[in-house]
């Protein structure tokens, strides 16, 4: 398509569409998740929202505002991609915008090549209920953020924009990315990063699952591990604050390990098309450590204490974590 980035809403009912921006800045240790969506319900009017979370954990602090709005707020032009949505702009280089008591400023010039989590056939035939893309998998994000009256300047702040869209929510699922990496010696490693998710999926009165496509880019070469009887042979055991995987692309695989600080995450809630809700757990100050192999060659050990960007979902929501957004 020409640009992954443009809105695929027809304007029938049945549909949601998700675009979103993780960052999280080195010098204050400070994570962004800055999200504009629509919602067209089967029943009711279409919606669409502006929301913002923040995770400060050098001062034990998170944060999280979402307004909504009719429909008739969004706007989009696919070429050159600019999405407006209440007086907020989205574009392949920015955003800008406002919700509640933060605001953001922020610019960038896409580096890599996008990447699909759901493979060509997948999406064709429409298999999919959700369809994953990152327009932009590794930006350096420069500009201005208002979190309740604190000004945050971000600098080449290493983050990603994605977009994704579709029916229904899986049942639960588990998504991580990072694109801040070093060496267990503290060399900085650009133009590095891993982006998978692993989901669950409600078939034939039971779960299905898990189901792992992973996405990334090492040693110069990209790595995609996202067919269709891969993503269900890779391995993945995930909880509200951890992730184990491991994904393999040809001869080249990867393993990754993900820990999050529960008292770092976000809680909100996600609505289907049809009603149903899914409870979100997010987080972008996660640690994560990823290991590269060349067939028995250990190619890469990369590591990034506090700025890998992790969420978990599922049906019902966790005891004892939040919901900050409904």
């Amino acid at each position: 398509m020409a640009n992954w980035n443009a809105l695929q809403w027809d304007g029938g009912p049945g549909h949601y569409e998700v675009y979103y921006l993780t960052v999280t800045d080195r010098p204050t240790g400070v994570g962004l998740w800055i999200r504009y969506t629509m919602l067209a319900p089967l029943d009711g009017s279409p919606t669409c929202s502006l929301w913002l979370a923040a995770m400060d954990p050098a001062r034990g602090a998170v944060s999280a505002h979402k307004s909504s709005h009719p429909a008739s707020e969004l706007a989009a032009r696919a070429e050159p991609f600019e999405l407006q949505l209440h007086g907020a702009t989205l574009s392949d280089h920015g955003m800008s915008g406002g919700v509640g008591g933060a605001s953001w400023d922020l610019r960038w010039e896409p580096r890599l090549p996008a990447a699909e989590h759901v493979h060509p056939l997948l999406r064709r035939a429409r298999l999919a209920k959700t369809v994953l893309v990152l327009p932009h998998p590794d930006l350096e994000v420069t500009g201005q953020v208002s979190l309740d009256g604190r000004d945050l300047r971000l600098e080449l702040a290493r983050g990603a924009q994605a977009h994704l869209w579709g029916s229904k929510h899986a049942a639960r699922w588990v998504w991580a990315h990072c694109n801040d990496f070093e060496s267990p010696d503290g060399t900085p490693r650009p133009d590095c990063y891993l982006d998978g998710v692993s989901v669950f999926v409600p078939r034939f009165g039971r779960e299905l699952g898990p189901s792992t496509p992973v996405v990334g880019r090492f040693e110069g070469r990209d790595f995609r591990s996202t067919g269709p009887i891969r993503v269900a042979r890779n391995s993945s055991v995930f909880g509200l604050t951890s992730w184990r995987l491991t994904a393999a692309d040809g001869k080249r695989r990867v393993t990754a390990e993900v820990e999050a600080d529960r008292d770092a995450m976000v809680g909100v809630t996600y609505h289907d098309p049809d009603g149903e809700r899914a409870y979100c757990y997010n987080t972008e100050t996660a640690s994560m450590r990823v290991r590269v192999w060349d067939g028995d060659r250990l190619a890469d050990d990369l590591t990034a204490p506090g700025r890998a960007h992790f969420e978990y979902a599922q049906r019902e929501p966790v005891p004892g974590v939040e919901l900050r957004v409904d």
